[in-house]
């Protein structure tokens, strides 16, 4: 598939686009698939993001100028966003906190600011969720365009006031091809179990779930189920892909317990871990589109995902939900698909079938320079 250079709304020079994000894996991870389709299309791209998220994610790598732009609203990065923001043609801002630092940025300009929300904010108190509440409404309605992940944050996006708000399912690159994922290959085979052996699970099931050792992302109910996984005949292994402020938290907790959990820290090989597990787990998720659910329908590995708002829409019947801030029903659940191959088997079948209806990367950058173009073509004379 070949797509034009995209003119600017004059016609004369390619569009210019910001990008800016505060550098959340979501987030970030999206900025970069849609700046390099974007890069390919012929727009001109700068990406407004902390330092440290370029070299995780490679902006300029992909065609992108990077402008570090730190996580703070503080005057000085406001007004770094506002110079790079100057000549844009359209900004599109990601996630709830970035956003409100560029409508500060653009003040009154008429520039058209599209805002993804690719999650929903969870507050502690009702100081701070009054707080949240203000950002969404302010936001909101200055944004030109909500576009969110999920429906769930759709309904959220008019309900405080978005002018237009609508549906954008994210595609992403995946980390494997959906056929070569668990190829029963001999080769395949011994990769797999070298890899098991290395983890400590020969002979044991394996779980394994990916996501920053952060509040919000349920490590801790995963701890919970897996003291009830300790009492079975043959514990599964827990193994966590991640790195955070909480490590030392869990890592204390794991030792006193005595829990069969490992902490892997930061991993460049999710794709090879999930292909040596036997079920992956989502315990919470704050994501409107889960990162780590989509990889693992994709790679063909069972999950069980707790039933947080976006989850259902996103995996269908391709995974089990179990409920939401109940450790013994995630323990049930992951427990009853351990002991059933038969029913493993079948979601594998239904995840790749579902992971095959959501949106590829062309499709997701097509939409949203759709959206672009709309809002920057000039008005038809009447």
């Amino acid at each position: 598939m070949t797509f034009a250079r995209t003119p600017s709304p004059t016609g004369l020079r390619p569009l210019r686009a910001v990008q800016v994000t505060g550098g959340s894996a979501a987030g970030s991870t999206h900025v970069r698939s849609l700046t390099a389709g974007l890069v390919a299309r012929g727009v001109r791209v700068t990406v407004c993001a902390p330092g440290d998220t370029e070299h995780t994610h490679g902006f300029a790598a992909v065609g992108a100028r990077h402008v570090p732009v730190p996580r703070s609203s503080d005057p000085a990065s406001v007004a770094a966003l506002r110079v790079a923001c100057a000549d844009a043609d359209v900004v599109h801002a990601h996630g709830l906190h970035a956003s409100f630092r560029t409508v500060l940025a653009l003040g009154g300009r008429r520039t058209p600011l599209v805002v993804t929300w690719h999650n929903t904010p969870r507050a502690e108190g009702a100081a701070r969720a009054r707080l949240l509440k203000a950002l969404e409404r302010r936001v909101g309605r200055a944004a030109s365009v909500v576009l969110g992940v999920s429906s769930d944050l759709v309904d959220r996006a008019r309900r405080r006031g978005a002018r237009d708000a609508r549906l954008s399912a994210v595609g992403l690159p995946r980390l494997l091809p959906v056929a070569g994922a668990r190829a029963d290959t001999d080769a395949e085979r011994d990769r797999r179990a070298k890899l098991r052996a290395e983890l400590g699970a020969l002979g044991r099931p394996l779980i394994l779930t990916v996501a920053a050792l952060e509040e919000g992302r349920g490590h801790r109910l995963l701890l919970d189920a897996a003291r009830r996984w300790r009492e079975e005949e043959n514990p599964p292994l827990v193994v966590v892909a991640g790195e955070g402020a909480l490590r030392g938290e869990l890592q204390r907790r794991t030792e006193h317990e005595g829990l069969p959990v490992r902490l892997l820290g930061r991993r460049d090989d999710v794709g090879a871990l999930l292909t040596a597990a036997d079920v992956a787990v989502v315990p919470d998720c704050a994501e409107g589109r889960s990162l780590f659910a989509q990889e693992a329908l994709h790679s063909g590995v069972p999950l069980v995902a707790a039933d947080v708002p976006g989850m259902a829409e996103l995996i269908g019947d391709g995974a089990e939900l179990a409920p939401a801030g109940d450790a013994a029903g995630l323990a049930r659940t992951v427990s009853a698909l351990l002991a059933d191959p038969v029913r493993r088997e079948d979601l594998l079948r239904r995840g790749l079938r579902q992971a095959g209806t959501w949106p590829t990367e062309d499709e997701t950058v097509a939409q949203v320079l759709s959206v672009y173009d709309e809002l920057t073509q000039p008005l038809p004379f009447a």
